[in-house]
């Protein structure tokens, strides 16, 4: 029995308790080599938002580019999203890809409407090249490109687009980029760099266009909305602004290397060169550097809205080079001014548009005498009362209202609620008929046309059968890319919160020749 025990003992002591210990080791090793999967796993899934769409290093947005029918979590996207789902998914045959670039996870109200928008304009033109232009190919796929609520991810997503230009994807054309803002034209720069044809549908900054002093830095970039210049001449030749009777407020970050807004500094430039010789300096605000916010730029305001009271009594025009928030702020502090009896007209640019589902604009200080007036990118009512006989027609606006209709349907849509005072369901419309008139031009012989081919196509978008017959009017674009003498809806905003048709202007003071041909 002594041998016995000890022999156990032994075997305790040499065998098992050590293989007790490996074993209880290799089981650590396991569940905590299982753990940090899981761990990882968690991590990874915590980053994915879609198939697509991950939340950004060091953020909670999501960003990048979705071909399903992914909301980016804004609950009024949602039945437009569906709606470009079902399209794509039921395309047969030959196709490319065109994506949507937009702040799809905007959380300022006017911008997520702009969005919304967009978005629609931007699919009734792809329900309306794949199934109402007697079977003409490729069809087109629309995916929707997010850089991030202030553009901020805009690298990431550029990346993510160049490497759909493959077999699989066949992008061809990146559409949309609404605002003229630095991160939107860092995109622009590095979508066209890589050879990538970019369709702008309502910037309008002079800065981010090509032509500019006879250069191209954005090569394969068209535009639909004119540029700020052509907007000021357009809307000089409409008000007749004499420069010894206008004032000039604008804001005073405009040209700042890391916050300033391309938007605001070109307009402000076309608006100083309207008034040379006028008697009085301009006027600054510094607004926030995120401009959709508040900030403290109302106290700029009053002491501005003194400033007017102080002019000689001729002097009757504003003009305003700014955003939409720091707009209505001056427009709320022009209903509180000193000199009520003193009758104005603020004249603006688009941005203004905004304005009409504004909460906070005090609408009654368009009862005191202030007339606010701006260039529109366009209107429903345009076209649709004495239009003019040449730069665009009542039958293609229509055409629009029409399609608009069936999109409240479920063969079409439904693609949500819908508003078109502020132009933008019908400019991004027309900005993607110029993108998939512009793909199928190109593409020649084949069914799916080079990136060279679509971006070289946009010199001859032009002339009596190659022009865009928009809704918005007609698009003859220039060599570089811009819409020629485009027709520029001028809206006065009503105290109804509305905004009202005036007249249509143009930047050459008359509209366009039949031929629509642009001169050198």
């Amino acid at each position: 029995m002594a041998g016995t025990g000890f022999g156990t003992r032994l075997r305790e002591g040499v065998w098992e308790i050590p293989l007790r210990r490996y074993v209880a080791l290799l089981l650590t090793l396991v569940v905590l080599g299982g753990l940090g999967f899981v761990v990882r796993t968690l991590a990874h899934d915590d980053r994915s938002c879609a198939k697509g769409v991950l939340r950004a290093e060091g953020s909670d947005e999501c960003v990048g580019v979705s071909a399903t029918g992914y909301d980016w979590g804004r609950a009024p996207l949602r039945p437009v999203v569906r709606a470009i789902d079902r399209e794509n998914r039921s395309i047969k045959g030959p196709y490319v890809t065109v994506a949507l670039l937009e702040p799809f996870t905007a959380t300022d109200a006017d911008n997520l409407g702009d969005v919304l928008h967009e978005l629609q304009g931007a699919y009734l033109a792809q329900y309306q090249a794949n199934h109402r232009s007697n079977g003409t190919v490729p069809a087109i796929r629309l995916v929707l490109a997010n850089p991030g609520a202030t553009g901020a991810h805009w690298e990431h997503t550029v990346e993510q687009l160049a490497g759909m230009t493959g077999a699989k994807d066949r992008l061809r054309a990146v559409a949309g980029v609404g605002l003229s803002t630095a991160e939107n034209k860092r995109a622009v720069a590095a979508l066209t760099a890589r050879g990538i044809a970019v369709i702008g549908t309502s910037i309008t900054a002079d800065n981010l266009a090509n032509g500019q002093h006879g250069k191209d830095p954005f090569p394969g970039l068209a535009r639909v909305a004119p540029t700020n210049t052509d907007e000021a001449r357009a809307l000089t030749s409409f008000a007749r602004v004499a420069a010894d009777k206008a004032v000039l407020v604008h804001d005073q970050k405009a040209d700042a290397p890391d916050n300033g807004d391309p938007y605001s500094l070109t307009l402000q430039r076309s608006f100083e060169k309207l008034l040379k010789g006028s008697p009085y300096a301009p006027w600054s605000f510094n607004p926030p550097d995120d401009r959709s916010l508040e900030g403290s730029t109302a106290n700029d305001f009053e002491q501005i809205t003194h400033l007017v009271c102080d002019t000689d009594a001729g002097t009757d025009t504003i003009l305003f080079a700014g955003r939409h928030t720091q707009l209505r702020q001056f427009i709320n502090a022009l209903g509180e001014r000193g000199c009520q009896k003193r009758r104005f007209t603020l004249l603006t640019g688009d941005e203004a548009s905004y304005l009409t589902g504004d909460k906070d604009l005090n609408r009654d200080a368009l009862n005191h005498n202030l007339t606010v007036r701006y260039t529109a990118l366009a209107h429903p009512d345009a076209w649709l009362t004495s239009p003019p006989a040449t730069g665009g027609s009542a039958a293609d606006a229509q055409a629009l209202l029409d399609l608009v209709r069936e999109g409240q349907g479920d063969k079409v849509g439904p693609i949500g609620d819908v508003d078109l005072e502020d132009g933008q369901l019908i400019i991004a419309h027309d900005a993607m008929r110029l993108t998939y008139q512009g793909i199928r031009f190109a593409k020649g012989s084949k069914d799916i046309p080079t990136l060279e081919e679509v971006r070289n196509e946009w010199r001859l978008i032009k002339g009596t059968q190659q022009r865009v017959d928009g809704a918005s009017g007609w698009i003859c674009l220039d060599n570089h890319g811009n819409p020629y003498d485009k027709a520029v809806p001028i809206v006065e905003l009503t105290s109804r919160g509305t905004a009202r048709f005036v007249r249509i202007a143009w930047p050459e003071g008359k509209p366009p020749a039949k031929e629509c041909l642009p001169p050198s």
